[in-house]
């Protein structure tokens, strides 16, 4: 068998021997290409990269029939999450300490219950209940459209979850995660500023290399003005099919898409 030289090998087409291992396709970096200039794409997660609202509907669903509860879990749906921007507003202005969300979900999950006058749960029925948001299920283009970002660039959530909870629907839902970025390493919650900053600190990146993605303007917004770029992400079912969620494009981001695929296309991954 004839020896290929070494240098012949690894620059011909196909995978580098450590693209390989990392299973990272082998193309030129994007600043090389008529790409973004970023090296790390971070991810809100509730409702851009997974679909928190079915999840929930259908777990409440299961509960409801198992113990003959008769609750509108849609609803229950849309109150639990509506809760999550005061309790976060309660860390904020100092009203509570530094609360992981796992916990701020409890507490809306405690409130929601007895407001629901439903007693039929245990302790341990519950607690698991409460950990629905570690099992949420992915849109349906997030695992392939990821998988092909992940082959260009950095990626990882930067999401409100704290770390256990981003690293369990990781595994759950099989998003392929180069690392784990949560407002609970910066100690605040986003909007703040030091969410944004501790991301890119973490990746040693300048924030100009690192690009924010989102299904929520104020998310992009935030980042934007940190000097990351942006990518506005459509889920206009992410409150249902009478959620009203605006899917008008907004030229305040660097790209808008309707999708994780067509943002690899247009990010050339």
């Amino acid at each position: 068998m004839t020896e290929i030289p070494r240098r012949e090998f690894l620059s011909a087409g196909g995978v580098s021997l450590a693209g390989a291992a990392l299973g990272v396709a082998s193309r030129p970096p994007a600043d090389e290409q008529s790409g973004p200039g970023v090296d790390a794409l971070v991810f809100d997660t509730f409702g851009t990269v997974v679909d928190w609202r079915t999840s929930v509907i259908r777990e409440g669903e299961l509960i409801g029939r198992t113990h003959a509860i008769d609750v509108d879990w849609a609803t229950f749906a849309d109150d639990w999450r509506g809760g999550y921007g005061p309790a976060m507003n309660r860390v904020r202005t100092g009203a509570l300490p530094w609360t992981k969300l796992d916990d701020l979900h409890r507490m809306v999950l405690d409130q929601l219950i007895e407001d629901q006058s439903i007693v039929a749960l245990s302790e341990r029925e519950i607690d698991n209940f409460n950990r629905v948001w570690h099992r949420l299920i992915p849109w349906p283009d997030s695992v392939p459209g990821l998988y092909r970002l992940k082959a260009r660039f950095v990626i990882a959530p930067l999401s409100n979850g704290n770390v256990s909870l981003l690293t369990n629907m990781a595994k759950h839902a099989g998003l392929p995660w180069d690392c784990i970025l949560s407002a609970e390493l910066a100690g605040h919650y986003k909007p703040d500023p030091e969410v944004y900053l501790k991301a890119c600190d973490l990746l040693s990146l300048q924030p100009e290399r690192v690009m924010m993605v989102a299904a929520h303007r104020g998310d992009l917004v935030a980042a934007k003005g940190l000097g990351l770029k942006t990518a506005l992400v459509h889920r206009p079912l992410e409150f249902g099919p009478r959620g009203n969620v605006d899917t008008t494009p907004d030229d305040r981001f660097d790209y808008n898409t309707n999708d994780f695929l067509e943002l690899a296309d247009r990010l050339g991954a």
